[in-house]
């Protein structure tokens, strides 16, 4: 195949998502559709299920397109979806959150009874509320029936939560408040 689809193809998916309003031939989509569809699958803004139904039929071409140019630009600066591996896996990080949720439960019935000490049990259910937020953004990263482009914004929004270096180190907060945890001698 010649390569001049493949430059096309990048011209016409990393241009920006408004504008450009251009109808394609059933022709011109026939040349370019295994093109986009490689390129977008490379780029991780389509997902692999996806092809049987995006860019298939010359009407929607235009409005598909649109979608993968704004896919393009949400994730341009997401993480590739390899980055998930560096986190547990979905089942290991649900046992975490189930944790959590008791966890939670535990201090949601303290603080109807222990008034004395009520904000730090609100500041605590506080603290579980968003580690839980943080590990089920890495649940959804971790979740392979998810699309592609759903689990790659799970790492960007991931990363956002813990900052970049925690990102890449892997070092993901605790799943539960630990500095609440009194030790008992």
């Amino acid at each position: 195949m010649s390569p001049f689809p493949y430059l096309l193809a990048v011209a016409l998916l990393s241009s920006p998502h408004e504008g450009l309003e251009t109808r394609f031939t059933p022709e011109v989509v026939v040349k370019l559709q295994p093109a986009l569809q490689t390129l977008a699958v490379q780029w991780e803004i389509l997902d692999p299920r996806e092809i049987r139904y995006v860019l298939t039929r010359s009407e929607d071409f235009a409005s598909d397109l649109k979608l993968l140019r704004r896919r393009y630009h949400d994730l341009k600066d997401a993480p590739p979806l390899t980055d998930c591996q560096r986190f547990p896996d979905r089942s290991t990080i649900s046992d975490l959150l189930s944790f959590n949720r008791a966890y939670r439960q535990y201090l949601d019935n303290r603080q109807n009874v222990d008034t004395v000490h009520a904000w730090d049990v609100r500041d605590a259910l506080q603290e579980a509320d968003h580690l839980y937020r943080v590990w089920d953004t890495a649940r959804d990263a971790r979740c392979d029936y998810y699309y592609v482009t759903v689990r790659r914004q799970a790492l960007k929004r991931l990363r956002e939560m813990v900052g970049t270096e925690a990102y890449y180190t892997s070092a993901l907060p605790p799943h539960v408040p630990v500095w609440r945890f009194q030790h008992i001698d």
